[in-house]
């Protein structure tokens, strides 16, 4: 039988190092937070080389007494608790009394200290668990600590890190939800010799959110409170038609402490239920005051996993907030129907009739919607209401002025030239559909459109077989399919405006390590300070509203999925743009453009697959349907 052996002292201290202590962005969480517990007002880190090399907080408060401070480099030495009553109702972010042992066993630690009642300060230096000196030194009230060389020497952890700007962005990320959480306590944040960020320790929510997250994020969100029962909930949460493809700028805090709470994403979920797309996700800084006693923040060493006593009044507390905003702050826009103007006089109907009355089709010119004006001249009409202004999709066309058949405004809507006598033989490929494929031999003889059922199947007789074709399914393989075709000589539209994209710091770390993939295929994107990029350049299937989405379906993706091959992440690129760009469900299609994409694609065999993997076509025979009748 092996002996057992009591374990030196420096290894269990690496043991249990590597528990707290996992990349630079940890111990930068530890010391934060240490400040904070601390009472300071205004903290300042600064890191070098991603925090690996070089390492400092320095903050104003209420320091550490000279009689303290080699204890405080002790494992489970902390002033936060002292019996096993205190962890039923703590209150301070730190309590474990395990991160400033845990960083000087695998690194160089120095620390600067004094408190309000002492004359000289305090210096300590400890270096991989042993300590060096101790010693007066001359320092402001507060606490500096300086950590430098981390994993020094430990290089099998060292292995594990990733790229310096990878980390920095990581540490980011910390400081910005801590800067969040803390309103009150001003935070500056330097990177590399050069001031990142600097919060103004107002006190004020929304203004933290501003400096943290951006101006943009800020402008478009909603203020939110509420109660159910012993839990208080209050913050910003986003207006719906700004959603995300992710959660990853989804903040809740607990009693000022950040966490990940399934609870309170169900419940925000919810309040937007029929509100926003599925698959789409809001953006939140939301605050949660519960009882001490009712939630366990002794879950995890990070202490980032809290349990929760009451679930259910959480979830009624987070929901209620949030619904309430929604239906006081977010009502929709008052818009005048075609058909339902109460107040229609003859005055109105005679100037409708107006030759000089313009309408405004929106239509599709290159790929891309434009909007133009036309003239409709008198005719026999029956007009159902006035409208200054009529938007609708109609393919590139002037309306014929003695066109009969035009006697309402929704025949207007609904014109398409390929109905026209006059009109010209059918364009080589549909006017909706940007990237659809070329023009081939069709088998027109067996072909027959039918039409379209709930403006998202185009149904067609096709071979002797019924054809049911998912018209966004279809266009998104399609698009997909050429994409990769042409992956490695791809260029794109120049953006007349750059697009600025806001990404959580880890998105954006995520974003920037695969930045190469990303211009590769069709974007010029570039780092534009942290959290941020700019896209000068993407892909000609895209307009510019959609590139905030697309770019955060990306990084997104990019985080969730670190271990994904440089060819998978490529698919995955092909794959956004695919989806992003083609088009919807719901959206209006003109008879000639059902007809003329229906025979491309069934002269496609091998389009019969989304990227997703749903089917674009269904078929049905004849047989089939007479056996549904009864009549086979």
């Amino acid at each position: 039988m092996p002996k057992i052996n009591v374990m030196p002292k420096y290894l269990a201290d690496l043991i249990a190092a590597g528990e707290v202590v996992e990349r630079p962005a940890s111990i930068v969480k530890e010391l934060l937070e240490n400040s904070v517990d601390a009472g300071a007002d205004t903290v300042t880190l600064e890191i070098k080389n991603g925090g690996i090399s070089y390492i400092r907080v320095t903050d104003n408060g209420c320091g550490i007494a000279r009689e303290d401070v080699r204890n405080a480099f002790v494992s489970h030495a902390t002033s936060k608790i002292t019996t096993a009553e205190n962890l039923n109702s703590i209150m301070t972010l730190g309590f474990r009394g395990e991160a400033l042992a845990s960083v000087a066993a695998v690194a160089r630690v120095e620390m600067l200290t004094r408190t309000p009642g002492e004359g000289t300060g305090t210096g300590y230096f400890i270096e991989f668990g042993e300590e060096i000196s101790l010693d007066d030194a001359g320092c402001p009230e507060g606490t500096t600590i300086t950590v430098r060389d981390l994993f020094l020497k430990t290089p099998a952890r060292m292995k594990f890190l990733k790229k310096d700007v990878t980390e920095a962005n990581m540490i980011a990320g910390i400081v910005d939800r801590i800067a969040l959480s803390h309103p009150e306590v001003s935070f500056r944040f330097i990177r590399e010799g050069r001031q990142v960020l600097m919060t103004s320790g107002s006190g004020d929510l929304l203004t933290a959110v501003r400096e943290v997250l951006g101006k943009d994020v800020a402008s478009q969100m909603i203020s939110c409170s509420g109660e159910s029962g012993p839990v208080r909930v209050e913050g910003f949460i986003s207006k719906p038609q700004f959603s995300r493809p992710n959660r990853n700028l989804q903040y809740f805090f607990v009693n000022d402490r950040f966490v990940k709470t399934g609870t309170g994403s169900a419940a925000l979920s919810e309040s937007y239920k029929s509100r926003i797309m599925v698959g789409k996700f809001p953006m939140c800084v939301l605050k949660i005051y519960v009882s001490p006693e009712a939630v366990d923040v002794n879950v995890h060493p990070a202490k980032t996993e809290v349990r929760f006593s009451d679930e259910k009044a959480v979830f009624n507390a987070v929901f209620g907030a949030c619904k309430n905003a929604l239906d006081e702050k977010d009502s929709p826009s008052q818009i005048t129907k075609i058909g339902s103007a109460p107040n229609f006089t003859p005055a109105d109907y005679r100037k409708w009739h107006e030759p000089s009355e313009q309408i405004k089709l929106t239509e599709k010119k290159e790929d891309f919607w434009q909007t133009r004006s036309v003239k409709i001249s008198p005719a026999p009409v029956k007009p159902k209401a006035p409208s200054t202004t009529v938007t609708a999709r109609a393919p590139e066309a002037e309306l014929s002025p003695d066109d009969s058949r035009i006697d309402s405004i929704d025949d207007i809507l609904l014109f398409s030239p390929a109905e026209s006598k006059e009109q010209a033989a059918p364009a080589e490929k549909p006017v909706f559909l940007p990237g659809a494929p070329d023009s081939a031999e069709f088998e027109a003889e067996q072909f027959r459109l039918i039409g379209e059922a709930f403006r998202t199947y185009i149904i067609c007789e096709y071979k002797g077989k019924l054809v049911f074709i998912d018209k966004h399914a279809a266009h998104e393989r399609i698009i997909y399919e050429r994409l990769k075709k042409e992956s490695g000589g791809r260029s794109g539209q120049v953006l007349l405006s750059p697009v600025t994209v806001t990404l959580s710091k880890e998105e954006y770390a995520a974003a920037l390590e695969n930045l190469e993939l990303i211009n590769s295929s069709g974007f010029t994107a570039e780092d534009f300070g942290p959290g941020t990029l700019i896209i000068r350049e993407c892909p000609m299937e895209l307009t510019a509203e959609e590139l905030p989405g697309v770019i955060s379906e990306i990084a997104g993706r990019f985080l969730e999925k670190k271990q994904d091959v440089d060819f998978e992440k490529l698919d995955w690129i092909f794959h956004s743009v695919a989806c992003r760009s083609a088009i919807k469900s719901g959206d209006f299609t003109s008879k000639l453009e059902m007809e003329t994409f229906a025979k491309q694609l069934l002269s496609m065999p091998d389009i019969r697959y989304c990227p997703h993997g749903r089917p674009v076509l269904i078929e049905m025979t004849e047989r089939e349907l007479e056996k549904n009748f009864g009549r086979a």
